[in-house]
This record gives C-alpha cells, structure tokens and sequence, in this order.
C-alpha cells in the first residue's frame, strides 16, 4: 500500500472543510435585509438550532448507553472511540450545515429584490457549506482513523466504530427531523391554507415559523446525516471487501486506498464544481444546477482513470467507477422525471385533481409505485455490470462496492442541491411574510419550485447509493459470519422467516412515524385553530400570533416519538441474530434491502410529485387553486342540496 499517497485522503476531507468555511463567509457577507426580515429569520434561527440542541443531547444519552453495551460486550477501547467520534463528526456536520442555511435563506430572500442570477449564488452556495462539511468530516473520519490504527487490512475492522456512530446520528436525525418537517408542513397548511384560505407563508398563521424551522431540521441536517452515514459505511465496506481481496487472494495490495482515493478526487472535482453553477441568459435554473453535477462526475471520472491506473494497474475497475458515476447520473434523470412539473407523472396527478382527491390520491400513488421500476432496473443492471466487469467472484463484489464509493463520491456537490432546497424554501417564506415587492416572491417562487425537485433528486440518489452500499456490506456480513454459498436456501426455515421479518421492518418502520406525524399535526393544527379563535387581531394582521407555540409542539413530538423507530432499527436485528441465529439475520438483512429499496423509492418520487403536482395548480394551472374545476364530488353535492 502506498503510504504516502494515503495522508492525501485527510488533506482532502480538511480542504473540503476549509472551502465550506470559505463559502459560508461568502454567503454571511450579504446583507440580511430589513429589521423585519431578520426578525423572521431569527425565529427560524432559534426554533431550528433549539430543536437541533435537544435533539442532540437526547442522542447523547442513547449513545452513552450504546457504549456501555460496547464495552460490557468487549468490543474494544478503539471502536468505541471511534463511535464515539463517529456520532459526534455526523451532528457536527449537520450542525454546520443547518447554523449556515438558517442565516442564507434571508440572505437569498434580500438578494432577490437584485436579481434571480444573484439570488440563486447565495442560495447554492449556503447549500455548498453543508455538503462540503459532510464529504470533508466524513473522508477525515474514515482515512484517519484508519491512518491511526496502523493503515493494515485488520485495521479497517477498527474503523467499522466510526461508521456505527455515524449510523446512529443518522437513524435519529433523519427520523426526528422528518416527523418534525413533515408534522409542521401539514399542520400549518390545513388550518391555514384550507381552513383560512390564506397564502402559504401567510404571517397571520401560528404554524408558519414550524413550517420553516422544519425544511431546515429535515432537509439540511436529516438528510446530511443520512448521507454521511451512507458515505462513510460504502467506503468501509470497499475497504474491508478490499482488505479480503489482499489478504485472503493476494491481489492489488492497493484495493483499500484506492476507494479513499476516488473519494479525495471527487472531492476536489465537487469544490471545482460549485463554480459552474451560473444561470445563463435563459434564466434556466435546474440547468445551472446540472451543469454543477455534470462538472463533478466529468472532473471525477477523469481523476478516476488516473488514479484507477496508478494503483490498481487493471482498467476493468476504472469501468466499475464509471458504473458508479452511470448510476447516479440516471437516478437524478429519472428522479426529476418523476418529480419535475415539467413531465407527464406531475402533471397526471395535476390533472386528476379535477375530478377530486380521490383521484388525486390514486394517480399519485400509481406515480409512486410506477416510479419504483426505472431506478431498480438501473441498480440492477449497475450491479451485474459491475459484477461481472472484472470476471465475477470476490473480485466482482469489491467492483461493486467501488462502484457504490464512485457514485457516492460526488456527494458534496449532490448534499449542495439538497440544502438549496430548504434555503430558497425558507426565502420564499421571509418574502412572504416581510410583505416583500411581487417582483421579489416571484424570484423566490422560482427558486423554491426547483428546490423541491432538487431535494427529491437528492433522496433518490441516496436511496440508490444506499442499495450498492448495502450490497457491498452484505457481502463483508456473509465473509464474516462464515455464511457460505447455497447457505442462505428458502428451503431453510431460518432463512424464510428472516426475509419475512426483514420485509415486514420498512412497513413498520413507516406505520410508525406516519403516525407520530399524524399525532403531531393534530396537536399543531388545534393550536392553531385555538389562535384564530382566541387571539383577536390575528386575521386582521394587528396582532402577531404565538409562533413559539406550534415549534415547540413538533420538536416535543419529533423528540418524544423517534424513540420506537430508533428501536425497532436496532432491537429487532439484535434479536434475530442473537436468537435465530446468522442465517435467519442474512434473510433478514436481504428482506430488508430488498422492501426498504422500494419503499423507500415509492415514498420519496410520490411524495415530490404531489408536492409539484401542488403547485401546478396554485400556478394557474387546471383552473388553478379554489376554481369549479376543483372542487370535489361531495362539495359539488353540497352547493347543490
């Protein structure tokens, strides 16, 4: 292995870390705006990092509970303090990202009274922050720690801590914050939208400042944590799949640098990114946004090449990367397909709204479902390709694994879009809100439209990511447990009764916190009734409403209710393995990955295509938003009798 090349990893994942701090200057060098619109931001400042702090401390205590486990189960002193590390570098980065996006969406709000070119920099640019912070703490992590325990093939097996840590962060972050959001968004919209029938981002609604602090606590650090969680796992498990290559085959004595070498390339390839996001002539948003990612995966497709040559001296795993790169980019193609207000999905379900929700209701789920074959033809077309490239074998699942590391390692510039979203999002709602000019809520619609595109993109990327990455772990599980081949037979009860477990956690998991989002609006949209009700001068706009209320509603609710989800994750496959048994945890794990892939699909593509198909219609489409065309079959019944 070469050493020497192998201390370019940190340096990469600290000049990451430098950059996302130069970008975040950048952004905070812009004025903030009038008195109003700071004021507005500062709610959305505190509720967010309010929530973020209990939160973490709640996680905390789950954390040092799992150490203790650790250490009673004799784990060793160095995995432990690499979980420990591991939790603290996945909040730190989701903390980074957020205490950024919470300050650039009244910046982006402020720049749109100059233009939309102007407006869109600092918005992608306070969204650069977060996803330079992940890939930089993430690839710090995991080459230094490695760096640390003596850079060998057995080490890896200490670094596998740092990955569980980061693992926790995320199963919590994303869970909380997507209770959180989602109960927020729904409760406020309700009573406001429906009930009232005032804008969106309408002041006079109690549920409005939740609304917001929510995009942050759910885009930016949920989905940061998820994907630094999926990034640092997919190199470890190309690391130790590469460690079996070296080891057990004697083979490419550089198989476990060389995925933290695409990693740092990539990196550098994403940095060069950020600077060609520009809109051009025709206003084109989305365009400027790709012509970020196309720069990344170019730029990192050659340094792959380079680097694939150097280290490993076989160009069938340059083919693997380039599977990687293949995969991500027609994940955002069909991901915006489905999602886009442009296409034929969105608009279908658009269109059904005439007829009613129940329409409504069924075309997007047949969106969603449809919506789950595309993306699972492309993984497993990427997989066999990948398998097979390099002659199948132990080396055709490390190939996968690179592949997986190839297409994760644009991450930096894919977290980037994401967060855009919450902060153009946010924009939209201080415009709203601080009575800003027509002109400039127009500026922020348009920004705010693309920003849910780009947040769906960015959750099929990582479901699409997490699949290859999961493969390539199941892989490492099955070496380690001594499960060989024809072991994991449906003739074997253990492992039927796995598969079926396994299948039966994503539907529970769901059912779960479906139901703690559901509990959460109806607290949110009583309190919220009980305002209009109560608090005189609301409607007329003479007395502001309790804000604070409604935030602290969702962040006791997304609090209290992660709990179950977070134990059903952990406690169940525990209890598989510790008392059915490996082959019965194996089917349990395929089932898993298996249904968690296509649920997770369906969701994610349904969700974004109802949330655009939403605002087709309040852009005048279809009749546009309260028009006859609309109405539903019972209302028509009504007006009638």
């Amino acid at each position: 292995m070469e050493i020497t090349l192998l201390y370019l990893a940190p340096l990469a994942g600290l000049l990451s870390i430098l950059f996302a701090g130069i970008f975040a200057r950048s952004v905070l060098k812009n004025d903030p705006g009038t008195e109003e619109m700071q004021k507005i931001s500062g709610a959305i400042q505190e509720g967010a990092m309010a929530y973020l702090n209990r939160q973490y401390k709640t996680i905390a205590v789950v954390a040092v509970v799992l150490a203790v486990v650790m250490f009673v189960a004799q784990l060793g002193s160095k995995t432990i303090f690499g979980f420990i590390v591991g939790a603290i570098a996945s909040a730190l980065a989701g903390y980074i990202g957020m205490n950024i996006s919470v300050r650039a969406n009244v910046r982006t709000a402020n720049k749109a009274k100059e233009g939309l070119a102007q407006a869109m920099d600092v918005a992608f640019k306070g969204g650069a922050v977060t996803g330079l912070a992940v890939v930089g703490l993430a690839l710090l992590g995991t080459s230094g720690f490695f760096i640390l325990y003596g850079a060998t093939p057995e080490s890896v097996d200490l670094v596998v801590g740092f990955g569980f840590g980061a693992s926790l962060i995320s199963l919590f972050a994303r869970v909380g914050g997507g209770i959180f959001t989602k109960a927020a968004d729904v409760g406020a919209d309700l009573v406001g939208k429906i009930e009232a029938g005032i804008p969106e981002d309408d002041p006079r609604n109690a549920g409005v400042i939740a609304d917001n602090v929510g995009d942050n606590v759910g885009d930016c650090a949920g989905m940061g944590a998820d994907l630094f969680e999926t990034y640092v796992v997919t190199s470890l498990a190309a690391m130790l799949l590469g460690g079996i290559v070296i080891t057990e085959y004697g083979l490419y004595d550089n198989a476990i640098l060389y995925p933290l070498m695409l990693g740092s390339a990539a990196i550098v390839a994403s940095i060069i990114a950020v600077f060609f996001v520009k809109i051009g002539d025709d206003n084109h948003i989305m365009k400027a946004l790709y012509k970020g990612v196309a720069a990344a995966a170019i730029l990192s497709t050659f340094a792959f090449y380079f680097i694939t040559d150097a280290l490993m001296g076989n160009i069938q795993f340059f083919y693997s990367a380039l599977i990687g790169i293949a995969i991500m980019v027609l994940m955002v193609v069909i991901t915006e397909y489905y999602t886009s207000d442009k296409f034929r999905p969105v608009q279908s379900i658009a269109a059904a709204s005439e007829t009613g929700a129940g329409t409504n209701i069924i075309t997007g789920l047949s969106v969603g479902l449809e919506s789950t074959g595309l993306p699972v033809v492309v993984i497993s077309c990427g997989i066999l390709a990948a398998y097979y490239v390099v002659g199948g074998g132990m080396l055709g699942l490390y190939s996968i694994s690179i592949a997986a590391v190839a297409m994760l390692s644009t991450t930096g510039i894919i977290v980037a879009l994401d967060s855009y979203g919450p902060i153009t999002d946010n924009a939209g709602g201080i415009a709203e809100m601080a009575n800003l000019p027509e002109s400039t809520r127009k500026i922020t619609d348009a920004l705010d439209s693309v920003g849910n595109t780009t947040k769906a993109v960015t959750k099929g990327y990582a479901i699409g990511s997490a699949g290859l990455g999961a493969l390539a772990l199941f892989a490492d599980f099955t070496h380690k447990v001594g499960i060989e081949k024809g072991m994991l037979s449906l003739d074997n009860p253990l492992v039927l009764v796995g598969l079926f477990i396994g299948g039966l956690m994503p539907f529970l998991f769901s059912a779960v916190t479906m139901k703690a989002v559901g509990k959460a609006a109806f607290e949110v949209v009583n309190e919220v009734r009980r305002q209009f009700r109560e608090i005189p001068g609301i409607m007329e706009g003479t007395t502001k409403p309790e804000y604070g209320k409604c935030v602290d509603i969702v962040t006791k609710a997304a609090i209290r209710e992660m709990a179950v989800p977070g134990i059903i994750a952990i406690v169940i496959p525990l209890f598989v393995g510790l008392v059915l048994g490996k082959l019965a945890l194996g089917g349990l794990l395929i089932g898993i990955i298996v249904v968690g892939l296509m649920m997770a699909l369906m969701m994610a593509n349904g969700g974004g295509a109802w949330d655009n198909a939403k605002k087709v219609i309040e852009g005048g489409a279809f009749g546009g938003k309260g028009s006859v065309r609309l109405v539903t079959r019972s209302r028509i019944h009504q007006v009638l009798h």
